[in-house]
């Protein structure tokens, strides 16, 4: 990654210098050639006006003028007459006939010309410059001015060579800097990296925080610090609950086990029946405690919520359970307002609710006592509870009741199961799940859940469902 991001920007660096640099050289060598015609044809126009008079005479002319000239600057200086034939050349003999080249035919017709063309003799490209030499609207010669353009081009390349070391110097100083910005960015990645390593191998130690680091980076360590402590608590979780497992399944197992070896040692004896039906009671046991645990994993699981009506499920519930009710001689109402409360739940996540709650209600309360579920419509969320008239639970015990495998009493039956599942349910459906003491002294399990639907339409009076 550090090599992209450098590449990256050494391209872009070099985008930006070809878009100044190449325009601006183009300026300087067009400005320089510019610059040189001006000068020179100047001098020409000057050089006309000093051979005016001889040429309009029919004098001799001077070439002195012109030798001075071109020595002191290197310019070819050609005077022709209205023929063409030339009377000064600083370079060549005279009374050469010139009047096919265009430059001078173009001049002797009265216009001034100006251009660059290549020599084959010199091998080079020369810069020409040819003004008529005139007075009252009568050509009487031309002047014609010629100079080398390798001065020219020499300082242009010259120009080109400084903006490639420019340019040069700016790539090294941006590919220094594009490599501690790339280094700074890819460091704190690298760290993760490694990180992520080491909590692939099970060493789930945090980070910690990388005050150099970009903020986005930064907050994905953090993330990744609260994944790692996250994995290690489900982790331990996950320990507990095979430690707590492995333990309530060995004392069945044990039980069994020891009246297995009492048949198995004396299978005519006289409490055989009694040993064989305790060993099918521990294998109830055993049954029961696997089903609960099942039922615990499978709420942990990660499911889509959907959406039920809680009021529909509550009185399903509370017809199932009444008959439970009436045996153990205890009133079991159901109370609500409105109708339906519709809430998002993992599937069947509210019947196992209601039934480990109602379970536990009424194998803590007594006979001739009531134990109510009463489901309150909100707007967000909307409430189930349960109530019961039981000896209820200190604050201590209300925060131990929903450990696993906790029991207030272990001569009942039961797995001690019940409220952890019902509260990792309430928490896969995106709710919760608390303990409180009820008006008549008992327990409340309050379950809150997401609401699921539209707010309904019609609301009824205060409706009970009584057995």
């Amino acid at each position: 990654m550090t090599r992209r991001l450098l590449l990256s920007y050494l391209t872009i660096t070099v985008i930006v210098l070809l878009v100044l640099e190449v325009p601006l050289a183009r300026f300087y060598q067009e400005r320089e050639t510019g610059r040189l015609a001006v000068n020179v044809e100047r001098d020409a126009n000057a050089m006309a006006t000093l051979y005016e008079n001889a040429l309009e005479a029919g004098t001799p002319t001077d070439p002195t003028v012109a030798a001075r000239y071109a020595a002191r600057t290197g310019v070819r200086v050609v005077v022709v007459g209205p023929t063409g034939i030339s009377l000064v050349d600083t370079a060549a003999r005279t009374k050469r006939d010139f009047s096919t080249r265009p430059e001078i035919r173009t001049a002797l017709n009265g216009d001034h010309t100006t251009g660059v063309r290549h020599s084959d003799t010199l091998n080079t490209d020369l810069l020409y410059v040819a003004t008529p030499v005139a007075s009252g609207g009568h050509v009487y010669g031309a002047v014609r001015l010629t100079l080398d353009t390798r001065a020219v081009t020499a300082a242009v390349h010259r120009f080109w060579l400084g903006l490639v070391g420019v340019a040069a110097v700016v790539l090294a100083a941006m590919a220094g800097v594009g490599w501690a910005i790339a280094r700074s960015i890819t460091r704190p990645l690298r760290r993760l990296h490694v990180a992520a390593a080491r909590f692939a191998t099970g060493d789930l130690t945090a980070i910690g925080a990388d005050p150099r680091a970009p903020a986005e980076i930064a907050g994905l360590g953090a993330t990744m610090d609260h994944m790692a402590h996250r994995l290690a608590q489900l982790l331990a979780e996950q320990r507990t609950f095979v430690a707590d497992a492995s333990h309530q399944l060995r004392t069945p197992l044990t039980a069994l086990r020891l009246r297995l070896e009492n048949l198995q040692s004396d299978p005519a004896a006289a409490g055989s029946a009694g040993e064989l039906s305790a060993a099918i009671e521990e294998t109830g046991r055993m049954g029961e405690l696997v089903g609960d645990l099942l039922m615990l994993a499978r709420a942990e699981e990660a499911a889509e919520p959907e959406p039920v009506d809680l009021v529909r499920l509550a009185r399903d519930r509370v017809d199932t359970w009444s008959a439970v009710a009436e045996a153990a001689g205890l009133t079991l109402d159901l109370t609500f307002t409105v109708e339906p409360a519709v809430v998002r739940a993992v599937p069947t996540g509210v019947e196992q609710i209601l039934d480990n709650l109602i379970d536990n209600a009424i194998n803590a309360s007594s006979p001739g006592s009531r134990v109510s579920v009463t489901v309150t419509h909100g707007h967000r969320h909307h409430v189930l509870a349960v109530a019961d008239e039981g000896p209820g639970l200190s604050d201590e015990l209300k925060a131990r009741a929903l450990d696993r495998f906790w029991r207030l009493d272990t001569s009942r039956p039961g797995t001690g199961l019940g409220l952890p599942i019902a509260r990792a349910l309430a928490e896969a459906s995106g709710g919760s799940l608390t303990l409180g003491d009820s008006t008549a002294g008992g327990l409340t399990v309050t379950v809150t859940l997401p609401a699921g639907g539209p707010a309904p339409q019609v609301a009824s009076a205060v409706e009970r469902h009584q057995v």
